[in-house]
């Protein structure tokens, strides 16, 4: 019995329990720990998605007889130009169009209240559910005063913890430029014979998978981003530009990013012109079909091969468990157990079949 799969799963499954169980009682012994895993966390998460999408262009300067310090320099003068030029060509705008919302932010709350009193005047017309939602509603407010306030205060305090984000990430960055080859030799190393192999082809398997996940995700939120700005500039909404850099961030996150960046839009919209949120839908809806159709499969194609369901499982989970960053991990996140998962099983096939095949 003990040589069958169901058993040793069994088994794993539960001393892996026992660990996290008995981790978790003695959590003190390893608060230093995750108190330093949490400060890099993002930094490194920021410069793992700069080095996937530099890499290509690394590889084609090196290809070309560049030495390695000269391409990593190449690609660090490419990302200032742009970030310099994209400053230079949104700067104007993106003030401006801040300005006019800060200007406009009393006449946009008056609205909004207007609103508000009106629904909440009249919620005896409306349906018990929605009544019984809207009362609720309003006995939350003193709560969520509050928690806008710790919100603030939350803020501030966190602009040192930022400020030392954004100085790590360039040295996290130009570190896997540098060092990217010798990640994976550093680990597979340890090991001999076929197991060597396999965790060799096991790390090359993830590496792809995040390859593709992040260049392929980031060139769709740009054309995403790009087509429902031009799409706000041809209807005339106010704060295109806003919208759009907003959408670009929100699209990052499979399927339920899109729909969050269409909230402020539909608030803008509803503002400025009431008939301009149908065009907002419309828009919206032509490009999520456009993406969904053309640009998704011809971009990720079947590289990984995850279904929509299971997409959309896995980001309401992980907003659940973690909050927007566990929602912009999980997917990648989950690529990774299953090509590792898939590995294992492959390799378990091979083990299988060479023990019983006849000689």
């Amino acid at each position: 019995m003990t040589k069958k799969v169901w058993f040793q799963v069994g088994v794993g499954l539960l001393i892996s329990l026992l660990v996290i169980k008995y981790t978790l009682e003695i959590h003190w012994i390893f608060n230093p720990l995750f108190i330093i895993l949490q400060t890099i966390f993002i930094p490194l998460l920021i410069g793992g998605v700069l080095y996937y999408i530099t890499e290509p262009l690394q590889r084609l300067l090196e290809k070309k007889g560049m030495p390695r310090w000269g391409s990593i320099i190449t690609i660090v003068l490419v990302l200032l130009g742009l970030l310099t030029g994209l400053a230079l060509l949104i700067m104007n705008p993106v003030s401006n169009q801040i300005n006019n919302l800060a200007k406009n932010a009393p006449y946009i709350g008056d609205k909004i209240m207007e609103a508000t009193d009106f629904v909440i005047n009249n919620k005896e017309n409306l349906p018990p559910q929605a009544a019984e939602f809207i009362d609720t509603i309003s006995n939350s407010i003193q709560d969520i005063a509050v928690a806008g306030s710790q919100m603030i205060v939350s803020f501030i305090s966190g602009a040192v913890s930022a400020t030392f984000t954004l100085i790590l990430i360039p040295f996290f960055f130009i570190f896997m430029l540098k060092d990217h080859e010798k990640f994976a030799p550093q680990i597979y190393n340890l090991f001999t014979g076929e197991r060597r192999t396999w965790i060799k082809d096991t790390l090359a398997d993830i590496d792809t998978v995040l390859r593709n996940y992040v260049q392929g995700q980031v060139l769709i939120s740009a054309i995403l981003a790009v087509s429902i700005y031009i799409g706000y500039l041809f209807i005339g909404l106010q704060y295109s530009l806003l919208l759009a850099i907003f959408a670009f961030f929100m699209n990052m996150i499979p399927f339920i990013g899109p729909w969050i960046s269409l909230a402020p839009a539909i608030v803008v919209a509803l503002i400025q012109d009431p008939i301009l949120v149908v065009w907002v839908c419309v828009i919206t809806l032509v490009a999520q079909q456009v993406e969904s159709n053309l640009i998704t499969p011809n971009i990720m194609g079947e590289k990984l091969n995850i279904h929509p369901l299971t997409v959309i499982s896995i980001v309401l989970a992980a907003g659940n468990i973690g909050g927007f960053i566990a929602i912009i991990i999980a997917i990648p996140t989950y690529a990774v157990i299953k090509a590792i998962v898939r590995n294992i099983y492959e390799e378990r096939k091979q083990i299988k079949e060479a023990a019983t095949k006849s000689i």
